[in-house]
């Protein structure tokens, strides 16, 4: 009769910082199943180094034990506890055929021949499958509009939404902007001498000043419906409107005191 020799425990030193990882899982109620389980093999094993009590501990079999333990020693203990990065298919979309997709979103759709002012995900798509077979991306023939959104995504693009910004004209505006900063340090120089003198203001004030002219001023021709439950969410108004003129709305703000000076003309 053969009898099969013991197996040897496969030795593994676990240092503290190799046991943070495992430690911390092991506790975890969002972490994968997997990796929860395989935290526990390294921790119950470092107490018994037995496969089969291991095994039996966690409730696996030795030879799911084995297999984590030799990640662990050839690996290390924290890259054990990580599923394996499998190969998978080739992607049927190439690099290259994103960045056709990519240089078609950075384009405006009016250059193209569309009415449109910014593209929507549903027209890019399509435009795309229109056109990339004729530029030598056939993979591009059956695009998906979420697979667009995908692709798009990676780039951090959004060709769908339109950002403003401000363009500086003035040649001027860091002189400008260096005098309005000045002022507004001048304005905090006085609110730190009123607080060193007992809260007494200096008789200094800074107005910061603006007016909006021509203001449209309009009346309703009837009065607002109020809701209903079941029926109407909202207020009412009717769409026609009485012009009563213009006025000029003009305010300033003492930046010393906080006050603020306003006044309406017509």
């Amino acid at each position: 009769m053969v009898v099969a020799a013991p197996r040897r425990p496969i030795e593994i030193e676990f240092t503290e910082r190799d046991l943070a990882a495992p430690t911390w899982v092991s506790r975890s109620r969002t972490e994968q199943a997997s990796h929860v389980q395989r935290a526990r093999i390294l921790l119950t094993y470092r107490q018994t180094p037995s496969l089969y009590a291991t095994g039996r501990a966690v409730g696996v079999t030795h030879q799911t034990v084995e297999r984590c333990l030799r990640r662990a020693k050839n690996l290390g203990v924290e890259a054990a506890l990580d599923d394996r990065p499998r190969p998978g298919r080739e992607p049927s979309i190439t690099n290259e055929a994103k960045s056709f997709v990519v240089d078609l979103a950075c384009r405006k759709p009016k250059d193209l021949g569309y009415p449109h002012e910014v593209w929507t995900t549903r027209l890019l798509a399509e435009h795309a499958r229109e056109q990339a077979p004729a530029a030598g991306y056939p993979c591009l023939a059956r695009l998906a509009q979420a697979t667009l959104c995908k692709i798009l995504a990676e780039q951090e693009i959004k060709p769908h939404k339109m950002k403003y910004y401000l363009e500086r004209r003035d040649p001027e505006f860091d002189d400008k902007m260096a005098e309005v900063l000045s002022v507004y340090r001048e304005v905090a120089r006085l609110k730190e001498a009123a607080e060193t003198q007992d809260g007494e203001p200096q008789a200094v004030a800074i107005i910061s000043y603006d007016e909006k002219p021509g203001i449209q001023a309009i009346a309703s021709t009837s009065p607002d419906l109020p809701p209903k439950p079941m029926r109407y969410k909202s207020f009412a108004r009717d769409h026609e409107y009485v012009r009563m003129g213009t006025v000029s709305r003009l305010a300033g703000t003492d930046l010393v005191t906080g006050v603020v000076h306003a006044s309406v003309e017509k």
